[in-house]
């Protein structure tokens, strides 16, 4: 099997007449890394694929797989492989066929092409499955054949296009793992396109957050979720109470802001809000409902709040608790399950603290919502 190779995209610009669908992305991926492209519907993140594959060329911009321009190179003749979300096996040849149809077209012999096929089904862990049609196959089990159909070819970069988007929530998750395993086994470049957040953190080693266009941040997951670079990434990854205000004073990396409906707040300034958020700019806070928690008579004045209890949700594991501050904003703390009672009537005030050094502020700007 080979092993992956580098992709780099330079300044690259993808447009479709005066539609803008790819604006300056510099996106440096090394080889043998599980990447991810994760964001909304059409953001582009899908336009990206197609023109590493060579389906597209860019507008402006150099694309390189291996150190090598992909200018010019046409897709059946780049070091990749691509699966689609629809799969796209063949419904009248048998698993074993469907995984060496690439050797077939090279002339490969069929006792060659059976023991290639017995190698990648024994490393998808369907060993038994090779003489069955695809369609007796269940829906993980046909998305393991066409990722070793695709690892059949040999490629230096797998392009994954939101495969697991079509499956269940139980068997997603697990694919994730699998997905992740088989990628670590192999060793090749895998470069992942995903909405789904989960799916981009679990398995990812770097992930490049996107809106309309615009790489917003790349990194590894728990950067992307615990220093969020822009108030879309802090948004679109995973949940976030927001508070919009002015920065009222800056202590080294710590903000206070004077927010429109909680009073004032303290919160630990992001990353790549340090030395651009200066006192008296508009500025947005989040908290994530897990670092909310009920306060003790001995947490100080600026971290924390008071909002009225509107609902509780149990999910098993964790306590939702809804509650609404003050001119109807909605906050959302989130509890671990540790056999508690409900934690109080609806309409009951609760008063909330958190870790300053848990809670990000950042310049204002657009949120994934908006």
């Amino acid at each position: 099997m080979s092993k992956g190779v580098d992709v780099n995209l330079e300044n690259v610009w993808i447009r479709f007449g005066e539609f803008v669908a790819v604006r300056e992305a510099n996106v440096n991926i090394k080889g043998g890394e599980f990447f991810s492209f994760l964001g909304p519907s059409g953001c582009g993140k899908t336009t990206i694929l197609r023109a590493v594959s060579g389906f597209l060329e860019p507008s402006d911009g150099t694309i390189k797989i291996g150190g090598k321009d992909m200018a010019g190179i046409g897709p059946n003749k780049r070091p990749t492989a691509l699966i689609f979300q629809n799969l796209a096996l063949f419904p009248l040849m048998k698993v074993w066929e469907n995984i060496t149809f690439s050797l077939e077209v090279q002339g490969v012999g069929k006792a060659d092409r059976r023991k290639r096929a017995d190698e990648l089904l024994e490393m998808i862990a369907l060993s038994d499955q090779g003489e069955k049609l695809p369609s007796e196959l269940s829906g993980g089990q046909k998305q393991r054949v066409a990722i070793a159909r695709a690892l059949c070819a040999e490629p230096d970069v797998l392009l994954l296009d939101e495969p697991l988007s079509a499956l269940d929530l139980k068997l997603r998750q697990h694919m994730r793992t699998e997905l992740r395993e088989i990628q670590q086994r192999v060793g090749i470049t895998f470069i992942y396109i995903t909405h789904d957040q989960g799916e981009a953190l679990t398995m990812s080693d770097k992930v490049a957050v996107m809106r309309a266009g615009i790489i917003d941040q790349i990194a590894d997951g728990k950067s992307v979720y615990d220093d969020p670079a822009t108030p879309f990434v802090a948004s679109f990854v995973g949940e976030n109470n927001v508070f919009r205000g002015k920065v009222k004073s800056i202590d080294g990396d710590m903000a206070l802001i004077d927010t429109n409906r909680s009073g004032t707040l303290l919160a630990r300034m992001a990353s790549a809000a340090k030395g651009t958020l200066k006192v008296g700019d508009n500025a947005m806070m989040f908290i994530r409902p897990e670092a909310c928690k009920i306060a003790t008579d001995t947490s100080p004045a600026h971290n924390r709040l008071t909002a009225k209890v509107k609902n509780e949700e149990f999910e098993g594991q964790i306590y939702n608790v809804f509650l609404e501050g003050s001119e109807g904003k909605e906050i959302k703390m989130s509890l671990v399950n540790i056999g508690q009672q409900r934690l109080s009537a609806r309409g009951s005030d609760l008063t909330l603290e958190y870790a300053p050094e848990q809670a990000v502020a950042l310049p204002a700007g657009d949120l994934a919502s908006e």
